[in-house]
């Protein structure tokens, strides 16, 4: 049940976003598209309100809960910069804007881009770890919420690596333009 939940968020997500996207350029209502792109995050909202249902009903934590919170963390973190590329793309596309921005491809730009990267998902880190320590406290059974113990691990050790693969390693060692 929660997985379709999951599922039909993000479908919904992206439903939105087109939906503004497509209010504000090719039928040239701003107003209109903005309200939409305001609405992106209530998509998050349901999600949040199934998940705390599913658990208040009494089911045992699995990995769609775990799913759930980082989906919700990491929507808080990145959301923002999505909307943001693709409005830059149907800007460039439907309204004569500009290219849309790349991001740097080496030197210094590169490595503080991979610093910025890295920050919003140690954002997201943070927003899904503080939800499922919350779900851990509201259900109050450890047996129930032994699975969102290991995302919480899990996760952690993910941005653990993502920090040495990516902006730690282009601190040491930046990527040179090609000659």
């Amino acid at each position: 049940m929660l997985v379709t939940v999951i599922i039909g968020c993000e479908i919904g997500f992206w439903v939105v976003l087109a939906a503004g996207l497509v209010a504000r350029y090719p039928l040239r209502r701003p107003r209109l598209g903005a309200a939409l792109l305001v609405c992106v995050p209530l998509v998050d909202l349901v999600l949040l309100v199934a998940t705390a249902l599913d658990l208040r009903r009494g089911a045992t934590a699995d990995a769609t809960h775990g799913l759930a919170a980082a989906y919700l963390g990491f929507s808080v973190a990145f959301g923002h910069s999505m909307v943001r590329w693709a409005d830059q793309r149907f800007a460039h596309r439907f309204a004569g804007g500009p290219p849309p921005v790349r991001p740097p491809r080496h030197g210094w730009a590169r490595t503080r881009h991979e610093w910025r990267e890295w920050g919003k998902g140690l954002l997201g880190w943070a927003v899904a770890c503080a939800l499922l320590g919350a779900a851990i406290l509201y259900v109050d059974d450890a047996e129930r919420t032994r699975e969102l113990w290991n995302w919480i691990q899990n996760l952690t050790l993910a941005i653990a690596i993502w920090l040495v693969a990516f902006p730690v390693w282009e601190t040491i060692f930046p990527r040179r333009p090609k000659r």
